[in-house]
């Protein structure tokens, strides 16, 4: 099994980021390169839309609105990998801001572990600095 972590330091509070990002179908707010998010099974599952009009589709398996972290496995997408689960989790920094940790496990299939790692480490890399842009951070 591989995985990968990437983090945001944000200049705002976790309050604010997670109004934001807290949302399962809130990605076209804040991820320009997912224009559009469709929900159903009363939320639990995103149909996402990438800019190229390929669809992934995503599961809610937890949603801590306390801790302000949401935990999504891949249903069915793309991607070279199986038994996929991502956490988004906004960290309280009090006076320092916030900060956004994006991390994702999984078992790459048919390509090599530092491919896949790179793949999923970009896309939380993107969309992070994406985040940090819609905020003006």
């Amino acid at each position: 099994m591989a995985s990968t972590l990437v983090t945001r330091d944000l200049p705002h509070s976790a309050e604010h980021v997670w109004r934001l990002v807290g949302g399962f179908g809130s990605l076209p707010d804040w991820l320009p390169y997912i224009p559009h998010s469709e929900t159903s099974e009363g939320g639990r599952l995103r149909t996402l839309t990438d800019a190229d009009g390929s669809t992934i589709v995503e599961r809610l398996e937890t949603f801590d609105e306390s801790a302000r972290s949401y935990s999504y496995s891949i249903a069915r997408a793309p991607f070279p990998v199986t038994g996929y689960r991502s956490t988004l989790r906004v960290v309280d920094r009090g006076a320092d801001g916030s900060r956004v940790e994006w991390s994702g496990f999984f078992t790459p299939d048919g390509v090599g572990e530092a491919e896949a790692t790179a793949l999923f480490d970009g896309i939380y890399r993107a969309g992070l600095d994406a985040l940090a842009e819609t905020l003006g951070a």
